[in-house]
């Protein structure tokens, strides 16, 4: 979400700028586009220009995809160049709204502790953990930080670890332990004069810049492209040889469900559902130079919604509806084992 070159590599006020000359092109990706651009303009400095982008989407929140999400990264600003206590407030409504997305609990949660809120801190991490996860299901990708953020903040209260800290033990693939990584000493090691202890703290810091990288390699999910009903209708209407690849709705569904277990069996992280619309896929074909009847198009249509961040993280979280649009709740509808 948050654009990490450092500002001497790239004029980040030119790249908010452009972010939002673009919203005018494709103002179907206002929220993914904007959110970018303020967090440029979080890198350049410029908080008050980057609240008023926030706030921009904010004014109309009955049509953003994560509305908590906005909220959470516009208290974090906020609190950076001294508004706490509007930030406090935003927080406080946060936690109430108990959002079933793991990213706001994860940033609501390290502003705390950015600024030594540290029970705070691991109260709302562990709220969130509460929330979202169910004893024996292993927890989606996105919300891996979670848990490490929550293991983090423990570990700097002198807290014993528990189930949630041993799952992240688990769950974190890096040589170096979490442990190690959220050992509280680390800091003093950066200025010891023993070489192995430097040596030491060089080599977990190896192991965070790797795992930081990997994070980077993966900045959207792995999709699958998803056709309510009557797009699907219209699509095979105007292009009926795509029906070789779509038989029927409850084939199409199925396949979505069926391919993303066999994803997730084989290691797969960070998987999730892209829908599509007639008009924007006759778009993307028209940029590609292709005929939307050509099918080796449908995977690079659903790689391209993810990039814009059109994704939807799969399995959906306890208690949320299904991602086919049923109206059920997943684990009642395609959730069903």
């Amino acid at each position: 979400m948050r654009p990490d070159t450092p500002a001497e590599n790239v004029d980040h006020t030119a790249e908010a700028a452009r972010l939002e000359r673009t919203v005018g092109l494709h103002p179907e990706d206002a929220e993914p586009l904007l959110l970018r651009a303020a967090a440029h303009l979080e890198l350049a400095g410029d908080r008050p220009a980057a609240t008023a982008l926030y706030d921009r989407l904010l004014a109309t929140p009955d049509t953003l995809d994560a509305p908590h999400l906005t909220r959470a990264l516009k208290a974090a600003n906020l609190w950076e160049y001294g508004h706490e206590a509007e930030a406090r407030a935003i927080i406080d409504g946060i936690r109430v709204a108990a959002p079933r997305d793991p990213a706001p609990w994860v940033i609501v949660a390290e502003a705390l502790e950015s600024h030594d809120e540290l029970e705070q801190a691991e109260a709302t991490f562990t709220e969130g953990a509460r929330l979202l996860f169910t004893n024996g299901s292993e927890p989606p990708y996105s919300a891996h930080p979670l848990l490490f953020g929550r293991h983090r903040v423990r570990r700097m209260l002198g807290a014993d670890h528990d189930d949630w800290d041993r799952l992240a033990d688990t769950l974190h693939t890096s040589p170096v332990s979490l442990d190690e990584l959220h050992d509280p000493k680390r800091v003093w090691s950066l200025g010891s004069e023993n070489p192995a202890e430097l040596e030491a703290e060089i080599s977990r810091l190896r192991a965070e810049l790797g795992a930081y990288r990997e994070e980077l390699s993966r900045p959207f999910p792995v999709a699958i492209l998803h056709w309510p009903t009557a797009e699907l209708t219209e699509l095979l209407a105007a292009y009926p040889s795509l029906t070789t690849e779509y038989p029927s709705h409850d084939a199409h569904l199925s396949t979505i469900e069926s391919s993303l277990r066999e994803l997730s069996a084989s290691g797969t992280p960070n998987l999730g559902i892209v829908t599509g619309t007639v008009p924007s896929y006759e778009a993307f074909a028209a940029s590609e130079g292709t005929s939307p009847s050509d099918p080796t198009l449908l995977p690079q249509y659903a790689t391209t919604l993810a990039a814009r961040g059109r994704a939807v993280a799969w399995p959906p979280q306890r208690g949320a509806e299904c991602w086919c649009g049923s109206g059920d709740a997943y684990g009642e509808c395609h959730g069903v084992n």
